[in-house]
C-alpha cells in the first residue's frame, strides 16, 4: 500500500546557473543554444539580472548574474553539479555549429553502456555542457 505522505516529483523544474558575464552567457544560451528568454528582470537590490530561459517552449534554465561570483573550484570533477546534458538529433551537426561559433568541442565519443555518441564543450564560465545523441 502506498504511503499517502510519499513525495512525488513530476519533473526537473529548472536549472539555475550563475554567470560572470550576463550578456555573454545570455547570448550563449539564447542565440547559440537556441533557448528563448521568457522573461528577464534586473534586481536593483542585488545588482543582479535574472532571465528565465525555455527550450522548445519548456522553462528549463534560470540564468543569474551576481557581482563577483566565486569561480568554479575545479574542472570538471568539482563536488556538486557535474554538467548539463542536452539531447540533439545529429551529434556531428551540433559540434560543427558550435565550432562555427568559435566554441571548442571535445572529440565525439561513444557511451559504452548505451552505444550513443556524445561530446563535451563548456559555457562562457567553463560549466561543462554535454551534447548527447538522441
Amino acid at each position: 500500500m502506498k504511503n499517502e505522505e510519499t513525495m512525488k516529483i513530476n519533473k526537473v523544474h529548472h536549472i539555475a546557473i550563475i554567470c560572470s558575464d550576463y550578456k555573454k552567457s545570455k547570448d550563449f544560451y539564447t542565440r547559440i543554444l537556441g533557448m528563448e528568454a521568457l522573461q528577464e528582470h534586473y534586481r536593483k537590490e542585488r545588482d543582479s539580472w535574472k532571465a528565465d530561459l525555455a527550450l522548445n517552449g519548456n522553462y528549463i534554465v534560470e540564468l543569474f548574474s551576481f557581482p563577483s561570483p566565486p569561480a568554479r573550484p575545479s574542472y570538471p570533477e568539482a563536488a556538486g553539479l557535474r554538467h548539463l546534458a542536452f539531447e540533439v538529433p545529429d551529434i556531428e551537426a551540433a559540434a560543427k555549429e558550435l565550432e562555427r561559433e568559435g566554441i571548442a568541442c571535445e572529440a565525439v565519443r561513444t557511451d559504452e553502456y548505451t552505444g550513443k555518441r556524445f561530446f563535451f564543450t563548456q559555457d562562457p564560465d567553463g560549466l561543462p555542457i554535454e551534447f548527447y545523441e538522441a
